[in-house]
């Protein structure tokens, strides 16, 4: 299948590579297929490309190397419906905001994005009564004072 994006190019890309999400994404609900195509090894961020739109690309991110404390309840309803199991536990990813300084990306912590790897079926999920925000930077400290990361 062939894929167009105006930012990554280009791309021949197996059925394997796309996730469907059946009720789209909030704003985007006629969007309901998008390759799910990792940025690089050892990069914790990852694009979902529209397979329909070229100019609709978004970068997200596994939440919890950034936030270890970062928790919730799926309802019930939403595992039953991705088919999702002790065996075969949830993905979960969060959208990224990247503005013009990257030590100022922020994660939507408010919905994430819920994915079951095998089925290759999402669903982004706004979470009720919670803590979460659409905008939890990531870097907080900046780059280089990291925790766990030894300045330059």
């Amino acid at each position: 299948m062939l894929v167009r994006s105006t930012r990554l190019g280009d791309m021949e890309l197996s059925e394997e590579q796309v996730l469907r999400f059946p009720h789209g994404l909030p704003g985007f609900a006629e969007e309901r297929e998008f390759a799910y195509l990792p940025h690089q090894e050892n990069n914790p961020f990852t694009f979902l490309q529209s397979v329909t739109e070229p100019d609709l690309t978004f970068i997200i991110v596994e939440p919890f190397p950034f936030f270890q404390d970062y928790e919730f309840e799926l309802p019930d309803e939403l595992v039953q419906e991705l088919g999702c199991s002790e065996e075969n536990p949830p993905q979960i990813m969060n959208i990224v905001s990247v503005p013009d300084s990257p030590e100022e990306m922020t994660a939507n912590l408010l919905a994430p994005v819920v994915i079951n790897c095998q089925a290759r079926k999402a669903i982004q999920v706004v979470l009720e009564k919670t803590k979460y925000t659409t905008r939890h930077r990531l870097f907080p400290n900046g780059f280089a004072k990291q925790p766990g990361k030894e300045s330059e």
